[in-house]
């Protein structure tokens, strides 16, 4: 997909990352991992994220996210296929070739690894990951990489294939002071984990779209909280933060990590076999997971 045509896709809808199928023995799925994609393709996301955050990239071998890719792209039909990427430069380089080479529409950059770093790094590392490609790049401003609205305008302008900008550092200003300064050059997608609760938000400051991962479970009810937002149906998005999503950051932020494990848990209780999180995350209770089946009951497809 030319660069342009995946700004074109991410701007268009819902986005989402499936979280990466994994069997007893921890190797990846590709058979149940095939299954969910596929199933999720039919539920009109604009861009599908394989080995993104949800789909734990951090744990995963970087000679891993090609099958993942290639699996993804055979199973999702005509959806976009974006791939993770990230870790350091002599790392991501040869990765993002190596999606590329497997079939991906586009590339999400990660944050790097561990240490903070400044703007010249940061605008070095970025750059080197899109020479080193010619499909679309998204970079994702989270934790220890935050790119300034200054940098991402120098990147704009030495990397015609940089097309996303992702946000998950909730710093709205700094957002806002983007969107402001790069118009529509880039793509604007929210990630904050459970990026519903942010939306109205992120709407405001300018991005059309965000990425969902409770999508991975209750594909209809993400996709109706969407409609209602762009709609500017508060009434509706309201009742289904109070009757779902904040139910849902109950048992999200009963634990470290389980921003993904609870999507995991999801995905399995509608049943897909997606095997457990891989350490250092740790998987719901039992207990948890009988609260996520309850709150979930209603929305199941």
């Amino acid at each position: 997909m030319a660069p342009n045509a995946l700004k074109a896709a991410l701007g268009a809808g819902l986005l989402s990352f499936p979280v990466t199928s994994f069997g007893g023995d921890g190797t990846f799925n590709e058979r149940a991992y095939s299954e969910h994609v596929g199933w999720l393709s039919g539920f009109n996301a604009s861009v599908l994220f394989a080995a993104g955050g949800t789909g734990e990239f951090f744990s995963l071998a970087p000679e891993e996210v090609p099958a993942i890719i290639r699996t993804a792209k055979a199973s999702a039909g005509k959806t976009p296929i974006v791939s993770g990427c990230g870790y350091g430069t002599r790392i991501a380089v040869p990765l993002a070739k190596a999606a590329e080479e497997a079939g991906a529409d586009g590339i999400l950059l990660l944050p790097h690894y561990l240490i903070d770093a400044g703007q010249e790094g940061l605008y070095a590392h970025v750059k080197a990951v899109c020479d080193a490609v010619k499909i679309g790049v998204i970079v994702y401003n989270r934790d220890n990489s935050i790119l300034s609205a200054e940098t991402l305008a120098r990147l704009c302008e030495a990397c015609p294939n940089l097309i996303g900008f992702k946000d998950g550092s909730g710093d709205i200003a700094l957002v806002r002071q983007i969107t402001a300064t790069m118009g529509d050059r880039l793509t604007y997608v929210g990630g904050m984990p459970t990026a519903e609760l942010f939306a109205d938000a992120y709407l405001g400051a300018g991005f059309s779209t965000y990425s969902s991962a409770v999508f991975n479970f209750v594909p209809k009810l993400a996709q109706e909280f969407y409609t209602a937002l762009r709609a500017n149906n508060r009434e509706r998005t309201e009742a289904i933060l109070k009757d779902f999503f904040y139910p849902f950051m109950k048992i999200r932020n009963r634990s470290k990590g389980y921003a993904v494990s609870a999507i995991k848990a999801g995905v399995r209780l509608v049943g897909f076999d997606a095997g457990p999180v891989r350490a250092p995350l740790t998987d719901l209770t039992d207990v948890e997971v009988e609260m996520l089946a309850n709150l979930i009951a209603p929305y199941r497809t």
